[in-house]
C-alpha cells in the first residue's frame, strides 16, 4: 500500500467486480475507503471463489485495506445513517462509488441535499440503466465470436472479466479527476459511466468497430495466435507448451535465429513474394512460419527451450496453470514486494497483493487483509459520524448495525 491519497475518505456501496475494485485500488493507494453492507453480508460475501472454509476469497480480494459496517438498509434509520456517512463533512470527505444506485435515497440529487459538494461515480449496466455483467456485455459485443480455436464454430467466453476490470480503474480516474474539479472550483459532481459503454469504447479504441465496418471480411477465430502479427503456442517433447512472440522486428528477428530457420523463412519469402518483416504479412503466413519452428520446439524439453529463448532475448512464456504459476513463478511469491504472506482468519495464509504501482514521493507500504464484515462499525460511527457511546449502543440494541467486536465486548461485560 502507498499513502499518496492518505486523507482522503471515499465512501462505497457495491458489488461484483468493478467498483469492489476502485474501491480497493483507492485503498492502496492510502484513501481511507469505508465500504458498507447489509447485516448478514451484500452479494458478494460467499462469492466464489471460496477458501476450504467456506468463506470468501473474492470478497477478501476485493475489499484489501478498506474499513466495513454493516447497517440495516432496509429500515429508515439505517438509510438515514448511511447518507449521514457519505455526506460527513471534511474537505477530503463527501466522495461515493457504486454501482446500487437507488433513486430517491442512494442518488446524487438526493445526496447532494445533504452536501452540496458531493462527488458521485455511479456505474451502470448500460447507458439506458439496464443490469448487465461482464458476461453478458461480452456475448452482445461479438467479443466471444472471435475468441477460441480456430475454425471452431461456437462462441467461447472469456474467464477473465476485462470489461469489470477496466470500468473498475475508469471509476477511480473519474474519482480521482471530479476530486481535482472540485478542489479547483468548489463544485461536487455526479459522474456516471456504464459497463457497455467501457467495453464499446475499448473496441472502437482498438479499432475493431472501424474492422467490422469497413472490412468485407469478418474477423474469425485465430486460437492462440497473435491477432495481426506473429504469436504461437507450441508443444516441447515433454508434453510442456510454451508461448512465442514475433510482434516487433527484434522479437521476430530473435526466433528466427534462436530456431536456426533464416533459410527457412528466406525460403517462404521468395516463394510467396512477401517480406516477413512486415506484422501483417507474419500474420497471413502465419500456418507456414508455424511449421517450419514447430520441429525445434518438438525436439527438446520446456526447460530446454526456455532458456535458449532467454539467451536470444525472444518474449515467450510457459503455459501453466494457476496452481503451477502460483507454485512456480516468483512474481506470485513474497519474492515479489508486491506480496506479503498474510494469515486471514477464516481463510488461511496466503500471499496477498498490494498496490502494483509504486510512487516515489511515498513509500511502498505492507498489503493489508480485508475485514471481517462490520469489523469498523463502531469507530466509523464515533469518528465519521460523530455518535457518542449512548448512540452508538441503542443502534447496535436495536440491531441497526453489527459489529463482531461489539459483540464480543458486551458478551464479556
Amino acid at each position: 500500500m502507498s499513502q499518496i491519497l492518505k486523507g482522503m475518505r471515499i465512501v462505497e456501496g457495491s458489488a461484483f467486480v468493478a467498483v469492489p475494485l476502485a474501491g480497493m485500488t483507492l485503498a492502496q493507494m492510502g484513501a481511507d475507503v469505508i465500504r458498507f453492507d447489509r447485516i448478514g453480508g451484500g452479494l458478494d460475501a460467499k462469492r466464489w471463489p471460496v477458501a476450504p472454509s467456506g468463506q470468501s476469497l473474492f470478497w477478501a480480494g476485493m475489499n484489501k485495506g478498506k474499513r466495513s459496517i454493516a447497517v440495516d438498509m432496509r429500515a429508515p434509520e439505517g438509510k438515514e445513517l448511511i447518507t449521514r456517512i457519505i455526506t460527513a463533512p471534511g474537505e477530503d470527505a463527501g466522495m461515493f462509488l457504486t454501482n446500487l444506485r437507488v433513486r430517491g435515497w442512494m442518488d446524487h440529487e438526493t445526496l447532494s441535499k445533504h452536501r452540496a459538494d458531493l462527488i458521485m461515480v455511479t456505474l451502470m449496466g448500460d447507458r439506458h440503466g439496464r443490469p448487465q455483467v461482464d458476461y453478458t456485455v461480452n456475448p452482445a459485443l461479438g467479443i466471444p465470436d472471435i475468441t477460441g480455436p480456430e475454425g471452431y464454430a461456437e462462441p467461447v467466453a472469456n474467464a477473465l472479466p476485462a470489461w469489470d476490470l477496466i470500468a473498475g480503474n475508469m471509476v477511480v480516474s473519474s474519482l480521482l479527476a471530479a476530486e481535482r474539479h472540485r478542489l479547483r472550483k468548489g463544485e461536487g459532481q455526479d459522474v456516471e459511466l456504464s459497463l457497455k459503454d467501457v467495453a464499446a469504447a475499448t473496441l472502437g479504441h482498438l479499432g475493431m468497430i472501424g474492422d467490422a465496418m469497413l472490412n468485407d471480411d469478418a474477423r474469425g477465430k485465430s486460437g492462440n495466435a497473435l491477432y495481426g502479427a506473429y504469436g504461437q503456442d507450441f508443444l516441447c517433447a515433454d508434453g510442456k507448451r510454451v508461448m512465442v512472440i514475433g510482434l516487433t522486428g527484434r522479437q521476430w528477428a530473435a526466433l528466427v535465429k534462436v530456431t536456426g530457420s533464416g533459410d527457412a523463412i528466406d525460403s517462404l519469402a521468395a516463394q510467396t513474394g512477401l517480406d516477413l518483416k512486415e506484422e501483417g504479412v507474419r500474420w497471413a503466413l502465419r500456418h507456414q512460419i508455424t511449421e517450419i519452428f514447430k520441429p525445434w520446439f518438438a525436439a527438446q524439453n520446456a526447460a530446454i527451450v526456455g532458456r535458449k529463448l532467454d539467451e536470444a532475448g525472444a518474449t515467450w512464456s510457459h503455459f501453466r496453470t494457476v496452481k503451477e504459476a502460483v507454485a512456480e513463478d516468483a512474481d506470485l511469491s513474497t519474492d515479489n514486494p508486491m506480496f506479503e504472506m498474510l494469515h486471514q482468519p477464516g481463510l488461511g495464509t496466503f500471499p496477498v497483493p498490494g498496490a502494483p504501482m509504486t510512487f516515489s514521493a511515498s513509500a511502498r507500504k505492507p498489503a493489508a487483509k480485508a475485514p471481517v464484515l462490520g469489523a469498523h462499525t463502531e469507530e466509523i460511527l464515533g469518528d465519521v459520524v460523530g455518535m457518542d457511546d449512548t448512540e452508538i449502543s441503542r443502534l447496535f440494541d436495536t440491531g441497526i448495525v453489527q459489529s463482531p467486536n461489539f459483540a464480543v465486548s458486551r458478551h464479556v461485560a
